[in-house]
């Protein structure tokens, strides 16, 4: 108990002797604070834009995607449950989210230099962009879409016949991910022209995906 007691009144002298000007107890307390602080504001501020207002308060998204997203059902629907941007656009774990947010930063600058600021630009971009994030979904497994849908949970008994047997021969043994098969859900779909092949792009290694989505379009 001696030896103890000891032991406890040098941590405290240490604590408490000034370091400088302040003591060291003084400095913990005060570095533990700050990051509480720090953490919070962090945290705030990420989850600020991680908002459907957010999203929306932008004119290029508000006139244009929004807008297509308000027709379809994972905006209204019998069940009542709504799929917002963040949903289905922003990861739900805190790393990949990051990744997202950093990724998408460089958008900034199409704001700033009005690339889609009008409904012309947008359209003559949408291709383009539509491109870019059926790449994203399809290299990250369509992580957001398995934010919702677990294909364990499918029951497919109360599929159509059509879509049961697909998603057995390709999406459960994961030939194929979701994107590979729904694209324009929630938004209209590019101007595809006649002839209109999918793009390279989406036929990467990351999933060994097409074989199946030409075992589809035969």
């Amino acid at each position: 108990m001696a030896r103890i007691k000891r032991l406890l009144l040098w941590v405290w002298k240490i604590l408490t002797t000034p370091a400088a000007t302040v003591s060291l107890a003084f400095l913990t307390l005060g570095g533990f604070v700050g990051g509480v602080i720090f953490w919070g504001a962090f945290n705030t501020a990420l989850e600020l834009p991680n908002t459907e207002e957010f999203c929306v308060s932008c004119h290029e998204m508000r006139a244009n995607v929004y807008e297509e997203l308000t027709r379809t059902v994972h905006f209204s629907n019998r069940s009542g449950v709504r799929a917002s941007c963040p949903d289905c656009h922003v990861p739900h774990e805190w790393t990949d989210k990051i990744a997202r947010k950093m990724q998408a930063s460089k958008e900034v600058w199409g704001k700033i230099f009005g690339t889609i600021n009008t409904r012309e630009k947008f359209l003559d971009h949408r291709l383009e962009l539509a491109k870019h994030e059926w790449a994203r979904l399809k290299a990250n497994d369509s992580l957001e879409c398995r934010n919702c849908h677990s294909s364990a949970a499918m029951d497919l008994s109360k599929q159509t016949q059509r879509a049961a047997e697909i998603h057995t021969r390709y999406l459960l043994p994961g030939k194929a991910t979701c994107i590979d098969c729904h694209k324009g859900i929630a938004h209209e779909l590019p101007n595809m022209q006649p002839g209109w092949k999918l793009p390279p792009e989406l036929e990467g290694e990351t999933l060994p995906s097409a074989s199946a989505i030409d075992d589809l379009k035969r």
